[in-house]
């Protein structure tokens, strides 16, 4: 499928990656497929809960980055994907998978996604989505307390040994990688224009 864009939205947690996502996804339907890095988390069946809970899962390492970039590739071919479901309340991979289907726009999204040459190789637009930290641990805890059932305890804990050293370590230097930096996500209209416009051209869109 010659005629495939693969975008990247990277950023940090909380950022705004998944409202830009959904932005071009009302706006282009069944044009685009979306694939998360973080369905990609290594699966830890063999580990009980309370040593998950202790790992750190913003590393890079804590990702399966080989099988995602063989997803991005069969998909650019026109292959659909089998793709992993993870469990954040259980911290490990969950026995249902998912399929992702090929698609004319395929979106990949995740903190860690630019730290990857391979992985940003293959990518024709990158896009890093900028916010302060203080907005973003806010947009943590919201979701992680309502979505995933965590205590306000165990977030900022996690935050702090975690969260905030491998954000300064790894993921705030991938964005010289980016292409496009967009401060406010998926609010900044201007940003979300121009790379509406560019897709809308991908397409051959009026």
């Amino acid at each position: 499928m010659s005629d495939v864009i693969v975008i990247g939205i990277a950023g940090g947690m909380g950022s705004g990656k998944s409202t830009l996502t959904q932005k071009l996804i009302e706006r282009f339907g069944e044009d685009v497929s979306v694939i998360h890095h973080d369905s990609y988390y290594k699966a830890h069946h063999d580990m009980p809960y309370e040593e998950r809970c202790k790992l750190n899962y913003d590393h890079p390492n804590s990702f399966d980055t080989d099988l995602l970039i063989q997803a991005v590739k069969d998909l650019k071919e026109g292959r659909e994907v089998v793709c992993p479901v993870y469990d954040f309340t259980i911290h490990d991979r969950a026995e249902k998978t998912e399929i992702v289907q090929p698609a004319k726009v395929i979106i990949v999204e995740g903190i860690l996604i630019f730290e990857s040459r391979e992985l940003c190789s293959l990518m024709d637009i990158k896009i890093f989505v900028d916010a302060d930290a203080d907005v973003r641990i806010l947009r943590r805890i919201t979701r992680d307390v309502q979505d995933r059932g965590r205590s306000l305890e165990s977030i900022i804990d996690q935050y702090l040994h975690t969260v905030k050293p491998m954000h300064e370590q790894f993921v705030e230097p991938s964005k010289k990688n980016a292409d496009i930096i967009i401060p406010q996500g998926g609010h900044n209209r201007v940003a979300l224009e121009m790379v509406v416009e560019r897709v809308k051209a991908h397409l051959g869109n009026e």
